[in-house]
């Protein structure tokens, strides 16, 4: 005969087994529910992407601007600041420019009056408009005024310097910049020539750190497709340019890295980004 204790034994492994399949149940209800939250979520994002698609390719008729849709989608700009006590004595301090999404379909015009004349660049906003929107800051403060191209290499004029300004040049000319500094965008890692006369690319010191210093290409040269191309200059422009460094440098740099001073002081009267 069975006793009271065995009974009552059997009857606690029943009530238990009984919990642990209805755990079971709500367990296998909560993942299917889950899943079917989650292949919802994939239709909607699939959806929405199809809305998208349909939007960008719609007519001519739409109330919103193409440029203003296009904007809508473009990355943030971010501005990497130099710590404060990185920063030197050649570094300007106007700012940094509002984090947010640049134009990034058409043109500006980057009007570098120089004593030789004027050179005009348009910056490319499709292909780097991080690049433009901190040369359009920059302008707008009068960062570049008074400035002139410190360096010479062979094909190439390289300027930006805020610091670089005067008679004669010093050991410090090349290294100043803005308090920011910012990611590589449009590398010509295709092209050949990378960097063909006419075109205007950013200095810097390694990957990403962009500033305010950049170089006129004036003829064609071979480069590692490291410096951001912001844009190129018209024929007048590089005619300018040309005229400007005819005398060439004092290879003041040579043999390494290479290049010298402008024998012609190349002067920045004013930068202007409209």
């Amino acid at each position: 005969m069975t006793s009271t204790k065995e009974r009552q034994r059997a009857a606690a492994r029943a009530r238990l087994e009984k919990e642990m399949a209805q755990r079971s149940a709500a367990a296998k209800k909560r993942r299917q529910w889950q899943a079917s939250i989650g292949a919802g979520v994939a239709l909607l994002i699939v959806a929405v992407g199809v809305v998208w698609i349909v939007a960008a390719a719609g007519d001519d008729d739409s109330d919103t601007p193409a440029a203003e849709a296009s904007n809508a989608t473009a990355p943030l700009c971010i501005w990497n600041e130099v710590p404060k006590d990185q920063r030197t004595a050649t570094t300007k301090d106007v700012g940094v420019p509002p984090t947010t999404a640049p134009p990034n379909t058409g043109t500006k015009t980057m009007a570098v009056t120089t004593n030789f004349g004027v050179v005009n660049v348009n910056l490319d906003l499709a292909k780097s408009p991080c690049a433009a929107e901190s040369f359009s800051f920059l302008a707008s403060k009068k960062f570049f005024d008074g400035t002139k191209c410190h360096r010479m290499f062979p094909g190439m004029l390289q300027c930006g310097d805020p610091s670089a300004k005067g008679k004669g040049y010093r050991e410090s000319d090349g290294t100043g910049g803005p308090t920011y500094r910012y990611a590589n965008e449009y590398l010509p890692a295709n092209e050949r020539p990378a960097y063909p006369a006419g075109v205007v690319a950013l200095a810097n010191s390694g990957p990403d750190s962009n500033g305010s210093q950049f170089f006129f290409i004036y003829q064609d040269v071979e480069l590692q497709p490291d410096y951001t191309i912001i844009g190129k200059v018209d024929q007048a422009g590089l005619d300018v340019i040309k005229k400007a460094t005819e005398k060439g440098h004092d290879g003041a740099f040579d043999p390494q890295p290479g290049g010298g001073h402008p024998k012609n002081d190349i002067n920045i009267n004013t930068l202007t980004v409209s």
